[in-house]
């Protein structure tokens, strides 16, 4: 017979855990296995990553899973390889080679190739791709065979780096860094880049090394973490402010605080303000202030935005390890 599976006790956890996705996994596998080894109640991820993907995807857990919306707007770096002169059905390695052509551009026609692709650009999102069409995912019609009409995007590339090149030889590609704002689909910029060489192409290769003030130098693996004791693992978990970079802090006095978490405005002589982190008094004496929640400021009325829980702020305060930022 077999042992009865012991049942994991889910706990409040609060917290953000920078991850250094593997390839292979898909962005809610690398989510679940995390959560399951910090033993976390609530948990959510602030972009997908493809499985053919590796590299930074901050995990938020409990109270941070309020600002992962933050972060799904922040632009991202990627450095990737493009395969020239073969196009796949899917834009990657996963698909079947559909076309093959000669890659006869010079370095120069790269250069100048790349050069177009700076700045605001339009793409059409890829079949391949977790997209929504009348409630369906893109990728599920392409499985069914079916390719239906997708609206172009407009995306800002901000930088597009050439890191090598080489066009002769049996496996002509170009390795490329890119910085990028939100919903830029990489594998179709390689598409598009083998296109207007005259060849075609596809990604071999994708890592996400940055994505808004996270870099891969900060990240940790499952591997690692696996290998933790448990207060060890929970030791990696940063503040959840640290999703409220670039917000401006206020810190309120006990009785305003408390009519900030009801949702009433506060009046003060702060000035305009469209990104604010709003504090107030800690449970402990000369602790640090307890993240209240974000607002806005107009007009001298600060303006709740989301807010945190009275019970998360007391969890924060009573579980979560104090990690620098």
């Amino acid at each position: 017979m077999h042992a009865p599976r012991t049942r994991v006790q889910r706990r409040p956890v609060h917290g953000v855990l920078l991850l250094d996705k593997p390839l292979g996994l898909s962005s809610n596998q690398a989510l679940q296995k995390a959560k399951w080894l910090l033993r976390a109640e609530k948990a959510g991820h602030t972009g997908t990553l493809d499985p053919l993907a590796s590299g930074v995807l901050p995990l938020c857990f409990g109270a941070a899973t309020k600002f992962s919306q933050l972060h799904l707007d922040a632009d991202k770096t990627y450095e990737t390889t493009v395969r020239l002169g073969q196009k796949t059905s899917t834009g990657d390695t996963e698909g079947n080679v559909v076309q093959t052509r000669e890659v006869n551009c010079t370095p120069g026609q790269v250069v100048e190739v790349l050069d177009r692709f700076m700045g605001p650009i339009s793409q059409v999102p890829p079949m391949h791709s977790a997209l929504k069409k009348d409630g369906k995912a893109l990728y599920e019609y392409a499985r069914d065979g079916e390719t239906v009409e997708r609206e172009p995007r407009q995306v800002v590339i901000h930088d597009l780096e050439l890191l090598d090149m080489r066009l002769q030889g049996n496996e002509p590609q170009l390795r490329l860094r890119v910085r990028c704002s939100k919903g830029t689909y990489i594998r179709t910029l390689g598409e598009d880049i083998g296109e207007a060489l005259g060849c075609g192409g596809h990604l071999t290769h994708l890592r996400r090394i940055a994505t808004g003030a996270f870099d891969e130098s900060l990240c940790t693996t499952l591997q690692a973490l696996e290998a933790l004791e448990e207060g060890d693992r929970l030791a990696l978990l940063r503040p959840v402010q640290t999703l409220l970079d670039g917000h401006t802090a206020v810190t309120l006095g006990t009785e305003d605080a408390g009519r900030f978490l009801s949702g009433l405005r506060r009046r003060g002589d702060w000035p305009d303000c469209e990104l604010v982190a709003v504090y107030g008094p800690s449970l402990d004496d000369g602790a640090s202030p307890a993240l209240l929640g974000t607002a806005h400021v107009r007009a001298g009325e600060l303006i709740p935005g989301r807010l945190l829980s009275p019970t998360d702020i007391r969890q924060i305060q009573e579980t979560s390890p104090e990690t620098a930022t």
